[in-house]
């Protein structure tokens, strides 16, 4: 019932910068959480940030500096803002979302860091 789409990936030179964003079908305000992901080729999905509805956001520790998460509630959008990046960080980055009932995952959107 909620779709999720990615966008404002690409090619960035390392120490470049990136703002991606995921927009929901519908209101984000009943949402118990949003979060980005990110899966590289050979490893598995993991967590980059998540910004539950209190608004105590958790980064993973490999990004804490450089990423920033946000909402925008009127826009039914959230942002990953992307500074400083690095090769490592070269992977499919996913919107998630979950409520009460149900979790919504988005297609991804790929970002490549690379000089």
């Amino acid at each position: 019932q909620v779709q999720l789409v990615e966008s404002g990936g690409g090619l960035v030179q390392p120490g470049g910068s990136l703002r991606l964003s995921c927009a929901a079908s519908t209101s984000i305000l009943s949402f118990l959480a949003m979060a980005w992901y990110r899966q590289a080729p050979g490893k598995q999905r993991e967590l980059v940030a998540i910004l539950p509805r209190d608004g105590t956001i958790h980064y993973a520790d490999f990004v804490k500096g450089r990423f920033t998460i946000s909402r925008d509630n009127a826009k039914n959008t959230v942002a990953l803002q992307m500074n400083s990046l690095k090769p490592e960080d070269t992977a499919v980055y996913y919107c998630y979302t979950t409520t009460y009932r149900e979790r919504y995952w988005g297609q991804g959107t790929q970002v490549t860091v690379s000089s």
